[in-house]
């Protein structure tokens, strides 16, 4: 049975709780992700999506530079062990529609990683290829 853990993206980048929404733009663009978790001292506080930095772009005359993360994120992310199985984290984004899971360190809350929907492509990619025989046909 596979875990989250073995599927996520390890070491994800992560930004802080006080940061700006223009810091977050900048690590997004840099590291192609859409997905940032959101920390303060070490701990998972929250999760910031691309979407939620178009939401507040939309909403006017808002300048990133002095808009906090702590403003536009989303408080109480999806979280998931480890060692949870991929299955039960796969159902739960479907029925919720959570682009993505935070993988967190049980005892000390501390990201480990990010499952995200490409992820599960990529897994998807890999395991129909199997499938039927073949390689990569791109």
């Amino acid at each position: 049975m596979l875990t989250v853990g073995e599927c996520m993206t390890a070491t994800p980048q992560i930004i802080a709780f006080d940061q700006t929404l223009a810091e977050a733009s900048r690590l997004m663009g840099e590291h192609a992700v859409r997905h940032l978790p959101v920390v303060r001292d070490q701990r998972i506080v929250g999760v910031l999506s691309d979407r939620d930095i178009a939401i507040v772009e939309s909403l006017g005359p808002a300048r990133p530079q002095t808009i906090r993360v702590a403003e536009a994120m989303t408080p109480v992310p999806y979280c998931v062990p480890a060692n949870m199985p991929l299955e039960r984290v796969v159902q739960s984004m479907c029925h919720n529609k959570y682009g993505c899971a935070i993988v967190i360190d049980d005892q000390n809350q501390r990201v480990l990683g990010v499952f995200t929907v490409t992820d599960a492509l990529r897994l998807l990619d890999r395991l129909l290829g199997q499938s039927a025989g073949g390689g990569d046909e791109r």
